[in-house]
């Protein structure tokens, strides 16, 4: 099993930025993606960015150029960087680990930008 614990998101206004951090454990494969996904009331669940052990990097498009995700092997982590935030990224953000044995979610991170 992979537990993956989340940290960053809150309250902050249309503009602003916020940093998303997600720290992998347990059955950790050298070869997987990490990524964030985020799901708004009412909408379905949406990829937001991915990133694989190789650092090859995937974005919504409603986010290129606004976000950045990072992430760091040695310690198993990956980040989120948001600016320029919008009242439309308000959502719950969930971390995402995945490899050929195991799809793991984070308990999510309410993101809330005010307009």
């Amino acid at each position: 099993q992979v537990q993956l614990v989340e940290s960053g998101g809150g309250l902050v206004q249309a503009g602003g930025s916020l940093r998303l951090s997600c720290a992998a454990s347990g059955s950790i494969s050298r070869s997987h993606t990490m990524g964030w996904y985020r799901q708004a009331p009412g909408k379905q669940r949406e990829l937001v960015a991915d990133i694989t052990g190789g650092r090859s990097t995937n974005y919504a498009y409603s986010v290129r150029g606004r976000f950045t995700i990072s992430r760091d092997n040695a310690k198993n982590t990956v980040n989120l960087q948001m600016n320029s935030l919008k009242a439309d990224d308000t959502a719950v953000y969930y971390c995402n680990y995945r490899d050929y044995y195991y799809n793991s979610w984070g308990q999510g991170t309410q993101v809330t930008v005010s307009s």
